[in-house]
């Protein structure tokens, strides 16, 4: 059965994960708050509004599915807290009071949620307290949703990373490089792993299957920033002669563990940053194609 699924939020991910919904043969809404000429010829039904807008929200149709995926403009306190906790809190207001619920509400979250910085292991029950205003306006967004009566999940995503998304390997060919110490742990997902996953839980609600509540996504391997940039620096064939400092934010320093993910049967694209960088830098033309 084709079902309707609304993108709020549809940016490269939404986007990403529009594509694979609308292969199944289900109707994608991409909602954006600015122009939707990006979702011309993708098969997904553009729609340009703001959430948090006055009577917006009553002009979008019933879905069955909704995906917050909407992202602050810039990296400010404000602009978060119209993001994520007011327009979150606004979109379950108005579906909670519809004549015909959604099945289920996903959340697109961040691991930024989290305020270890000393290399520990986090997952979804780890304690949550971060320092900076962006965690804590994405753990009100979560609460709202765990308080919400319509069925829903938070995907804590770690960093995305994927095509057009290449500061790293930029800074890499300039021959900057993070230090090995102190070691700084990093955690980062495919754009196209991030998709996935969403459309994975997706079919999991439509086929009954248990959905938690939270889940942690990022990729298999958790790897020092250093060794990340060395690896990138062979494979460009870079020999690097100075360090980045700027990387270096204690609070980031953390190992994400994704095994909740995993042993509900999901299955990366890209396991490690290796599988994933391999690609981007082969369709960027980074690295000659591999002989056949």
């Amino acid at each position: 059965m084709n079902r309707t699924i609304l993108i709020l939020g549809c940016g490269d991910v939404g986007t990403a994960l529009g594509h694979l919904l609308v292969k199944q043969g289900h109707r994608v809404i991409g909602v954006r708050r600015n122009s939707i000429a990006a979702l011309a010829d993708t098969g997904i039904e553009g729609v340009a509004l703001d959430v948090n807008a006055p009577g917006a929200l009553e002009t979008l149709p019933d879905a069955d599915i909704i995906v917050y995926a909407i992202s602050a403009d810039r990296f400010e306190e404000k602009a978060y807290q119209t993001a994520y906790v007011d327009g979150l809190t606004a979109t379950l207001a108005h579906f909670e009071a519809r004549a015909r619920a959604p099945q289920h509400v996903f959340f697109v979250s961040s691991t930024s949620v989290y305020g270890q910085q000393q290399g520990e292991t986090v997952n979804e029950e780890s304690p949550l307290e971060p320092a900076s205003f962006s965690g804590q306006r994405l753990i009100e967004a979560e609460q709202r949703l765990a308080q919400s009566p319509l069925p829903g999940t938070t995907v804590r995503f770690s960093g995305i990373y994927g095509p057009g998304r290449e500061r790293l390997i930029g800074q890499v060919r300039e021959g900057r490089i993070a230090p090995a110490t102190p070691v700084m742990y990093s955690n980062r997902i495919h754009r196209d792993d991030c998709a996935g996953v969403l459309d994975f839980l997706i079919r999991r609600v439509f086929e009954g299957e248990p959905v938690a509540p939270v889940y942690l996504a990022s990729d298999r391997e958790s790897a020092p920033l250093h060794e990340v940039m060395k690896w990138l620096a062979r494979q460009l064939k870079v020999e690097p002669d100075s360090e980045i400092q700027s990387p270096l934010r204690r609070r980031a320093s953390k190992r994400c563990d994704s095994s909740r993910l995993i042993e509900t049967g999901y299955r990366f694209c890209y396991p490690t940053f290796r599988e994933g960088y391999e690609d981007i830098l082969r369709q960027g033309g980074f690295m000659p194609a591999r002989q056949a």
